[in-house]
């Protein structure tokens, strides 16, 4: 019971999109009507700047560490498995915003600062380089969403949770089939491109 509770109230938690409300409240735009027509901080980034997107990011990374955070403490590791698990699900696919949300980037992140922050501080800088050198965000994202599992294997952590990162990994990859098919054509956005109103 105690872990369908964590499952629900994570879900719910994962629906407030960070980058949805900074964009009403910044540009007072509906981010989903704006560039990649994608409720997270990559859109809000290229739609709004810098220092909205990182609020955004931030933010969406804030509910994926309060989720793991309150997972553990009712459940246990069960719990903050749980909690990790639909706090992402409820972002990228949020009831209260129409199923359409993010990708789950910034949330995964936060949901693995709060369970092996170590992991996140030798994958990130990987992710930037790759931003640095492509200027292709979906890129680094891919990339380090495919490490992620990988390094949680090699570095021998419990198999749950190694289970559980191959979970996260695979459904970050799953809502960048769309970049990959663009990045695979040449037609992917880069950070400074001109984003479009649908």
């Amino acid at each position: 019971m105690s872990i369908m509770i964590i499952s629900i109230i994570s879900y719910f938690l994962g629906n407030i999109s960070a980058s949805y409300l900074i964009a009403k409240y910044k540009g007072g735009i509906d981010i989903r009507k704006h560039g990649s027509g994608n409720a997270g901080a990559t859109n809000v980034l290229r739609t709004l700047g810098a220092k909205a997107g990182l609020l955004a990011f931030a933010g969406d990374a804030l509910k994926g560490i309060l989720a793991v955070i309150l997972g553990k403490l009712i459940g246990g590791e069960d719990g903050q498995i749980a909690a990790g698990i639909f706090v992402v699900i409820g972002h990228n696919w949020p009831i209260l915003l129409g199923f359409k949300g993010g990708k789950g980037i910034a949330t995964t992140i936060g949901v693995m600062i709060a369970i092996n922050p170590y992991i996140v501080a030798a994958i990130v800088p990987i992710g930037l380089i790759i931003i640095f050198i492509t200027k292709y965000v979906s890129l680094a994202s891919i990339l380090g969403m495919a490490i992620f599992p990988i390094t949680m294997l090699m570095t021998k952590q419990p198999v749950k949770l190694v289970l559980f990162s191959f979970l996260l990994s695979a459904m970050a990859i799953y809502r960048h089939k769309s970049n990959i098919k663009k990045l695979i054509g040449g037609t992917e956005a880069k950070i400074g491109d001109k984003v479009k109103k649908y």
